[in-house]
């Protein structure tokens, strides 16, 4: 049973949106951008280093000069500039996502009670690419003892619900309806 759904949808800001956009066509390679996310992930004080209105915006750039790979230096001192470094987690999902949008990479996420086999998991990845035009799916798995049995499948917002709570909580509905 498919339908429509917002579940599992990361809201990211339009501007880091845009950002994300530029980062991907200033064409850095995918190492200089892993280490500044490594970076940002290692060290979280350096988001409040940037964000701080009391430190001069010299030495945030010196920061960036002395901590980053010199790839991507450019894109977050333009970044700093015009202070957006707030949504710098934001960009950088967001640039994966328009990366794997621009790749034909569709992420899907799996709910169930019981893991897929590889057969299994191997068709699903196979409908998804066939369905929505990808050259490749990728499929995060969750488990939910809620399901009852089955599973639930979200692409995108699209949701295709055979679990056996979902079956009961239709048919329940068909017969409250009567």
């Amino acid at each position: 049973m498919k339908t429509q759904t917002n579940t599992n949808i990361q809201y990211c800001p339009q501007a880091a949106v845009r950002y994300a956009k530029v980062l991907y066509e200033l064409n850095i390679s995918k190492e200089a951008i892993q280490k500044a996310k490594d970076i940002f992930t290692e060290v979280p004080q350096l988001n409040d280093v940037f964000v701080n209105p009391t430190i001069r915006e010299e030495q945030k750039l010196r920061v960036i000069d002395q901590v980053f790979p010199e790839e991507i230096r450019n894109f977050l001192k333009v970044t700093c500039q015009n202070q957006r470094m707030d949504l710098i987690g934001d960009i950088f999902v967001s640039y994966d996502r328009y990366c794997d949008e621009q790749n034909r990479v569709l992420n899907a996420v799996l709910t169930c009670v019981e893991p897929p086999s590889e057969v299994q998991l191997k068709e699903m990845k196979a409908f998804l690419c066939r369905k929505y035009n990808a050259v490749e799916a990728n499929i995060e798995i969750r488990t939910d003892h809620a399901l009852l049995g089955g599973f639930v499948l979200t692409a995108g917002s699209d949701e295709y619900d055979w679990s056996l709570k979902g079956r009961l909580n239709r048919l329940e509905q068909k017969l409250t309806w009567r």
